[in-house]
């Protein structure tokens, strides 16, 4: 059914083949259209769009742990209304239940 076609990609010019097998895939999931960039394109594009994806920096608040009184960050604003704890501390009280 499907055939192995040569298709030019649009990025680089360069040639490459659009296998039967590939076809059948694109088929299955649905795919309506032909490749546009060669696998090596494709590759690149999708290595950059990974790579650009970033993370809004978490903000970090200045806290003084209530068990042991040491100066940490935490990513909450601290309000006053519960005790906020160092890492260390947090942990063996977590350790405790």
């Amino acid at each position: 059914m499907f055939q192995d076609k040569t298709l030019t990609c649009r990025e680089c010019g360069a040639q490459f083949v659009f296998t039967a097998s590939e076809q059948e895939f694109f088929a299955e999931k649905g795919f309506t259209n032909e490749p546009g960039r060669c696998p090596a394109c494709r590759a690149r594009r999708r290595q950059e769009r990974s790579s650009n994806i970033s993370r809004p920096q978490r903000q970090l608040f200045d806290a003084i742990c209530a068990e042991c009184g040491a100066k940490t960050q935490v990513p909450f604003r601290p309000t006053g209304d519960h005790p906020v704890y160092c890492r260390d501390c947090f942990n063996r009280l977590k350790n405790r239940r």
